[in-house]
């Protein structure tokens, strides 16, 4: 399926619902240290409920740690920076999807690093700043995951 990467999350209830995410729809959750809370904060274990257990969570001290072990097909970052549209992109089983931390976003270096092709973003009112951490997610999983055909579904 999809990796799913959190760069430094720093919102608890965040994680908790890409948990829950990543365990309904058969995706990993990759976590760049450091994180703004403790994996047993009970603000993440409520937003995950029970799912945690059926969801695969690794942490990393940072994001070349996870290149060198999981060593994805292709990493995108999900970015307002981004000049490509999330949509005409076209996405395969183990692809990485990046996520910044909710309050700053990923750092430019890096994303000048990942190049124009791979920095995405999602279509938004011109006056609006982001959307929900989760909620990007969540959009972002179900539209990789329909081109692809929805594999291991009901």
């Amino acid at each position: 399926m999809f990796e799913i990467v959190l760069y430094e999350p720093e919102i608890p209830p965040n994680t908790g619902n890409i948990i829950r995410l990543c365990a309904n729809t058969g995706c990993n959750l990759h976590l760049i240290e450091p994180l703004g809370f403790e994996l047993d904060d009970a603000k993440l274990k409520r937003a995950g409920l029970d799912y945690d257990e059926f969801a695969a969570v690794q942490t990393y001290p940072s994001y070349q740690a996870f290149l060198e072990k999981v060593k994805p097909a292709n990493v995108y970052a999900l970015s307002t920076h981004g000049r490509q549209s999330f949509f005409e992109a076209s996405f395969r089983p183990g692809d990485a999807f990046l996520f910044g931390p909710e309050t700053r976003g990923l750092p430019k270096d890096l994303l000048k690093s990942m190049g124009n092709k791979h920095v995405l973003r999602l279509p938004m009112q011109v006056e609006s700043r982001s959307l929900n951490l989760s909620n990007t997610a969540a959009i972002v999983v179900y539209e990789a995951w329909r081109q692809t055909g929805f594999p291991g579904a009901e």
